[in-house]
């Protein structure tokens, strides 16, 4: 996961933050340091798989029949040396595998404040990947077989010492204090409480504190980065907000702990995020949420019963992602890129888990993109 020596000279952040801040001045220095990447980005955006794609994906027979479509996009032959039949496994692995690929070249290239920008994209991934060792761990699973479920973007050098620990707490002293993640550990949870706190309140706590890490420094980077960024994480802390409120209503989790666990941005907080630590029921986080538009249908009922809370967040999420793409001379789209290609990934997992369980008449559940 390191960035390599390939990655042209940087000049530091203060110096390059500048471009970002006003839109005459971002037309004359952007496009100096990173007019070459946001090219290559944006043709990746154009080999995103549109409405006839889908189409003919949600035709096929069988996954090989998938294959022979996916091989006329940006995707290329990337399913040529797979064997028949090919498993949703399979399809989600190589999938995948093209989107690191090509976020990782763009992150060779890139100079700072975008350097430091596309590492605070893969926190998301390492605070993920090391919930499931923990929580893949703590279940005796092997080490071989954690390593293979983490995500490509997830890893850091250290990652295989994870499963030899034998507490939280001592995770933290050997292996965590050294990579990005250590300062959310050490600034949020006590290493006392380390071994006696639930997984997931260890998941959602250090959630809070990189969306809050992460949404600082696109305050710092400023201009459009500031105000695309700005409303994606904003969206991403309410998702989280609401999530926490909903899940933890029958566990014993009080009202406190729960209040802990709330991003101190987003459109709910801080009224919102008041009403939601109060809520002992679904009508009262109904009720809490019912004030904002843009969130007041996501637990009503008779919405619609196909569409989960999280389908429907993933709706909200692609709409903001897709419009990043309307501005220029801002880093979110980077951003952007790597959550409309995971959307497109799950859609096409989607359509191959249907279409191989013989499930048709849900196949076009699936979140369009363009």
């Amino acid at each position: 996961c390191c960035r390599s020596s390939q990655r042209l000279p940087t000049r530091g952040v203060e110096t390059q933050a500048a471009p970002c801040c006003g839109f005459p001045a971002a037309m004359m220095t952007y496009n100096i340091d990173v007019g070459y990447l946001e090219g290559l980005l944006r043709g990746y955006r154009a080999g995103i798989l549109n409405s006839t794609d889908y189409a003919n994906l949600t035709q096929c027979e069988t996954i090989d029949d998938m294959k022979m479509h996916l091989s006329s996009t940006d995707y290329g032959n990337f399913l040529q040396n797979e064997p028949s039949p090919i498993s949703t496994t399979t399809l989600a692995q190589k999938t995948t595998e093209k989107l690191v690929e090509e976020f990782n070249f763009l992150r060779m290239q890139a100079v700072e404040p975008l350097a430091t920008f596309l590492d605070y994209i893969t926190y998301g991934y390492m605070i993920d990947n090391i919930i499931l060792v923990l929580t893949g761990t703590s279940h005796n699973r092997s080490s071989e077989e954690l390593l293979e479920k983490c995500h490509p973007l997830g890893l850091f050098d250290s990652m295989a010492t994870l499963c030899v620990t034998q507490s939280t707490s001592e995770l933290y002293r050997t292996v965590l204090v050294d990579t990005p993640l250590g300062p959310y550990f050490g600034d949020c949870i006590s290493l006392e409480d380390l071994d006696e706190v639930n997984i997931e309140i260890i998941r959602n706590t250090l959630y809070k504190a990189y969306l809050e890490d992460f949404h600082a420094f696109c305050m710092k980077v400023g201009g459009e980065t500031a105000e695309v960024m700005g409303d994606i994480l904003k969206l991403e802390a309410d998702r989280r907000a609401i999530n926490i409120t909903v899940n933890s209503l029958d566990t014993d989790l009080d009202l406190k702990s729960r209040e802990k666990l709330y991003p101190t941005i987003g459109l709910l907080y801080p009224e919102g995020t008041s009403r939601l630590i109060k809520a002992t029921d679904l009508d009262a986080v109904r009720s809490a949420i019912d004030a904002f538009p843009d969130y007041r249908g996501l637990l009503s009922e008779g919405y619609d019963d196909d569409k989960t809370i999280e389908d429907q967040f993933f709706e909200l999420e692609v709409n903001l992602n897709r419009l990043a793409f309307e501005q220029q001379f801002h880093y979110g789209m980077y951003y952007a890129f790597v959550k409309l290609k995971e959307q497109e990934i799950r859609n096409i997992v989607w359509i191959g888990e249907c279409i191989s369980q013989d499930q048709r008449g849900r196949i076009n559940q699936y979140v369009p993109i363009f």
